[in-house]
């Protein structure tokens, strides 16, 4: 009987650690989750971030250029099969569509040899903080004031004026050029990765999804769904693609900092070609179990020191567990519509 003590009591030490009850300062995935309600509210079973969107399905087709850098299968010449996602970010999975709305590509690569890479990519030139806490923090600082829905000044501007970093990647992100949709948009890995060679040499990557669709810049859309209707027309008329494009870093840029861009000289390598052909609502789609964690990765492909992807890892499977034992409304991007926009 003690020795059963002993055991449960470790347990329940356990559980009270990760659900942060003894370490009342430490950011948990439980508080980060208790961050992105603040600002959107809490909407049963929808992914906390990025919650409106639509499934997508396609491949990624290599030449093997890429092939020096990494010993990933998924580089290797050939095709790998593709279930994706665009979404908007933000906790709201009816939230009207806006040109500057930040979109998102997400992908899960599978090449034949059995391998993975998820990937959650991003259409501005940076991320808005350096750690956890600091976006967590930033939440915070933004979220509505209910007395005008809207951020509170007085929170902003200190929060601002002592974190300089995320003020400087707010301007950059502000100051991007928008494109028309998410079909002629650019979406960028933001974090730094490292790719490794068979020979066990190890390069410092960042990398960019470029459409090969004509870049329009944006409009004024209309209609609540107006991003979503566009590319759904889109894909009833032919595929989308884009080329994944590699960037490789030198020495003295940052790894660790994902608020830093990297000088725009940089060498780069065209690593494949990614093409979309068919979407499908959420509501039982491909894509509505997968969790796009950046920390699933090939070998031939290992993460970096800076620090989101493993918070980005965390919070995602928060946010499965958390979705999956909840009763969801339909999504917004739901199968009639997908049907109506269907090629003939």
């Amino acid at each position: 009987m003690a020795g059963i003590g002993v055991v449960m009591t470790g347990v329940v030490a356990a559980f009270a650690w990760s659900a942060g009850w003894l370490s009342p300062h430490r950011l948990t995935q439980a508080r980060m989750m208790e961050a992105l309600a603040a600002v959107d509210g809490v909407h049963p079973g929808f992914r906390r971030n990025h919650a409106k969107g639509v499934c997508v399905a396609g491949w990624f087709e290599s030449r093997g250029q890429a092939m020096p850098l990494s010993k990933a299968a998924v580089f290797r010449p050939g095709r790998s099969m593709v279930v994706g996602r665009f979404a908007l970010a933000g906790g709201m999975p009816f939230q009207a569509d806006a040109p500057a709305k930040v979109r998102s590509m997400a992908l899960r690569i599978t090449p034949p040899d059995g391998a993975e890479w998820r990937m959650g990519i991003n259409d501005i030139p940076v991320f808005v903080a350096r750690t956890a806490r600091e976006f967590r923090d930033l939440l915070l600082a933004t979220r509505p004031d209910p007395a005008t829905g809207k951020p509170d000044p007085a929170r902003v501007g200190p929060f601002l004026a002592g974190h300089p970093e995320v003020a400087r990647a707010l301007a950059l992100v502000g100051a991007r050029p928008v494109s028309s949709g998410f079909g002629d948009d650019t979406y960028r890995s933001l974090d730094t990765f490292r790719f490794v060679s068979a020979d066990g040499v190890s390069t410092p990557v960042r990398w960019n999804m470029v459409p090969l669709q004509q870049v329009v810049p944006a409009g004024a859309g209309t209609g609540q769904d107006y991003l979503f209707d566009d590319l759904l027309t889109a894909l009833g008329r032919h595929p989308l693609s884009w080329r994944l494009m590699v960037t490789i870093g030198a020495p003295s840029d940052p790894t660790a900092d994902p608020t830093l861009p990297w000088p725009a000289d940089r060498r780069q390598v065209e690593a494949g070609t990614l093409t979309l052909d068919v979407a499908e609502s959420e509501d039982g789609g491909p894509c509505t179990g997968i969790t796009y964690d950046p920390l699933v990765l090939p070998p031939g492909i290992v993460p970096s020191d800076d620090p989101i992807p493993a918070a980005r890892s965390a919070a995602y499977m928060r946010s499965f567990t958390l979705r999956a034992g909840e009763v969801k409304l339909p999504s917004a991007i739901t199968p009639a519509m997908i049907a109506a926009k269907d090629r003939p």
